[in-house]
């Protein structure tokens, strides 16, 4: 290998077995889940920066999320989108391993503000007496910051890894975007080590949050199944239900890909990058309506802030 050059640029596949009659409903579908997330999760950013009366900790969570969700899809969609539109399916070697980076970077924060998130729900539900003195807005911001800067952390680990590997001859990526799993499947020279480095940070990541998450619904549930509201019961159990749904379609199909990347069980092309895209873009879309905009305080923001536009233009058109 000593007279081969390192490839300079890879070719994004999106879903290498699709027909290309498909390309165009598929490129619609990613276009529509793009502008859905952004104007999803900017709404959610924008109300909670413009009302004061929004700076909770609750709020100040979601917002992270939320930032963490937009710079995520705005790094990979747009991508991929244009390779099905205009055939722009190259993209440079560093441009790769920044989106790599990007893409391991929010993927840990996710895991880690949701994590958060429902710890808060725990400590105000079943300490609601506490609640304003444990999780106040320093508080929760610190936290959210120690979690943007562990995750940066994490993603670096990764990008360094990924950047020391040797690719020589092959560069078509069989995802929508630079992962690591789809970069070392490239290499020209065993990558088992970097594999079961990536595998262990993957399974802190994943596990350790998604454990955290699960205890403290269980304990939600459970303090809520001991008093006797039944409203507030059905209230809680039908809330943490599709909390819990959008939880599952974040955490459970990752560690299912990385376990079957780790022993070697090679799933389907398409079937892979279906699932990549199940686990990323559709809790994405999902988190600022379920955790966010369903609330009545957000609600009642919007409501205000809608008739405030629909005043501003009777004034204009008077």
């Amino acid at each position: 290998m000593g007279n081969q050059t390192q490839v300079s640029e890879f070719i994004l596949l999106g879903f290498p077995g699709l027909s290309e009659r498909y390309d165009v409903p598929v490129s619609i579908g990613l276009f529509i889940t793009y502008v859905t997330s952004l104007f999803a999760n900017a709404t959610v950013i924008l109300l909670v920066i413009c009302n004061r009366h929004l700076h909770l900790p609750m709020y100040v969570i979601l917002a992270n999320l939320a930032a963490s969700d937009l710079l995520f899809d705005t790094i990979t969609l747009p991508k991929i989108i244009a390779k099905y539109w205009f055939g722009a399916a190259s993209i440079s070697y560093c441009m790769c391993i920044f989106q790599l980076f990007c893409v391991h970077y929010l993927g840990t924060l996710d895991a880690y503000i949701i994590m958060l998130m429902a710890i808060d729900r725990y400590i105000a539900i079943c300490q609601p007496l506490r609640y304003s003195l444990l999780m106040t807005n320093k508080v929760t911001g610190l936290l959210c910051f120690f979690f943007w800067i562990i995750a940066s952390i994490i993603a670096v680990v990764a990008a360094i890894l990924d950047s020391n590997i040797p690719i020589y001859s092959k560069n078509k990526i069989k995802s929508c975007f630079c992962t690591n799993m789809a970069v070392t499947a490239l290499a020209c020279t065993d990558v088992t080590l970097e594999k079961k480095i990536i595998f262990c940070l993957a399974m802190l990541v994943l596990l350790l949050p998604f454990a955290f998450t699960i205890f403290s619904y269980i304990i939600i549930l459970k303090a809520m199944c001991s008093r006797n509201h039944f409203e507030n019961w059905r209230k809680t159990l039908y809330t943490c239900s599709t909390h819990l749904l959008v939880i599952g379609i974040y955490f459970v199909p990752r560690v299912f890909v990385y376990i079957s990347n780790q022993v070697q069980l090679f799933l389907d092309e398409d079937l892979n990058v279906l699932l990549l895209c199940l686990y990323t873009f559709v809790p994405h879309v999902a988190n600022p309506i379920i955790y966010c905009l369903r609330t009545k305080e957000i609600r009642r923001t919007l409501g205000k802030f809608f008739r405030k536009i629909v005043l501003s233009v009777g004034v204009m058109m008077d």
